[in-house]
């Protein structure tokens, strides 16, 4: 018996062992927690019954009774408050995804030109990081509000940026497009086209991995998705019409005729969400670049391969595996900054929904948890989809 037990190690009681300790502790923190947020919520809606205000989400059918300034999808004038939140949804919808594309272009850009050879050039792009990345987000929205756009001519006065592009203190005037029969057809096209150079990449990516052969998949794709539409519009005569903005005349009233206007609050927005989101990926993508070996520009050279082509081909594909991850992150930030919209009153989803609706229904618990549900909801969407683009950029091991 005792030669038999020699070699084992003494037992181990189960309140010792690593794994189950971990497991209670993580079992009792989340009792704590659960059991907290109980006290909370029943608390919130013992007082809001003692105030008389009803509980639950029953109040977004009734009747909303407000106007919305600027509204992408339609907003009757008997519309609910469960039609103002799907308003306020789209337009945080509209600036964070302008933002994320104007941002990620302009980072790139000034990311790049801090590495210029030329002094001017990535001094200049200095000076923009470290002023905007320094001064706070707010005060840049307020100034291109108040100091900018607000301070613009007026209507009669407005200035021509561009034929039928109009600028003054009540907005951006663009010429709207009016959708003609048979303009379906083009919308069709833009789908196959989207698709095709869809399988077009993924058939060049394959193709060259397999035979060390490129093929010019960009391109070619960029062309389907512009020629195909264009090509299914000229089939169908040009199934639409441009209405540009027009300036009233004398006794034709103070309002722009025709056109489509982008509002001061939502230009001011963009502006200064998509600047001040810019200054922070321009120093992730500069990082990226330096992480590249050096040896990798001077074999890319030895090829004959020009700056630009190096950078394009050779830095920047294996910089971003080093950028998407940090990229990510300020997507993130951009999306959860709009919501300063509401200090300049662009009707996005804190404006909208958890101030209006918040003050007309006073149903503070759920259009709160509403709100952080959405924002919450917007995030994880960005990273799932960040994930899997890094996923997809990574070195595989062989």
């Amino acid at each position: 018996m005792t030669d038999q037990t020699a070699g084992r190690a003494p037992a181990i009681p189960f309140w010792r062992d690593p794994t189950i300790r971990s497991l209670i502790i993580q079992a009792v923190l989340l009792v704590v927690v659960l059991g907290t947020g109980w006290i909370l919520f029943k608390t919130a809606t013992d007082n809001m019954a003692k105030q008389g205000i009803a509980s639950g989400f029953a109040f977004l059918d009734r009747h909303a009774g407000f106007d919305i300034s600027m509204s992408m999808i339609d907003y009757p004038q008997n519309a609910s408050y469960g039609r103002a939140l799907l308003v306020g949804l789209v337009n945080t919808l509209l600036v964070s995804a302008i933002g994320i594309v104007v941002a990620t272009v302009i980072g790139f850009l000034v990311g790049i030109a801090r590495l210029s050879s030329n002094w001017l050039v990535a001094q200049m792009a200095t000076v923009y990081v470290e002023t905007l990345r320094n001064t706070p987000l707010l005060l840049q929205i307020l100034f291109w509000y108040f100091a900018v756009l607000r301070s613009l001519p007026g209507i009669r006065q407005s200035v021509e940026l561009l034929p039928g592009v109009l600028i003054n203190n009540r907005g951006l005037y663009v010429p709207r497009i009016e959708q003609l029969p048979g303009f379906d057809a083009i919308w069709i096209a833009g789908l196959v086209a989207l698709v095709a150079a869809f399988a077009i990449g993924r058939w060049a990516r394959a193709r060259q991995l397999r035979t060390g052969q490129p093929f010019p998949s960009f391109w070619v794709g960029l062309g389907l998705v512009v020629g195909l539409p264009l090509l299914a519009g000229l089939a169908m005569g040009v199934p639409l019409n441009l209405s540009p903005p027009e300036i009233p005349g004398p006794g034709q009233g103070f309002n722009i005729v025709g056109g489509f206007v982008l509002l001061p609050e939502l230009v001011a927005l963009v502006v200064a969400l998509s600047l001040y989101t810019a200054s922070f990926i321009a120093e992730v993508v500069r990082g990226g670049i330096l992480s590249v070996s050096r040896g990798q520009t001077e074999a890319a050279q030895a090829l004959g391969l020009t700056r630009g082509q190096t950078m394009r081909l050779v830095v920047v594909p294996q910089a971003m595996r080093v950028v998407v991850p940090p990229l990510t992150s300020q997507y993130l930030n951009l999306v959860k900054n709009s919501s300063l919209a509401t200090a300049i009153a662009y009707p996005d989803l804190v404006q909208v929904f958890a101030g209006t609706v918040l003050n007309q229904t006073g149903q503070a618990v759920e259009v709160i948890a509403v709100t952080m549900a959405i924002y919450l909801s917007l995030s994880l969407i960005i990273s799932a989809a960040m994930n899997w683009y890094n996923a997809r950029i990574k070195l595989v091991e062989r």
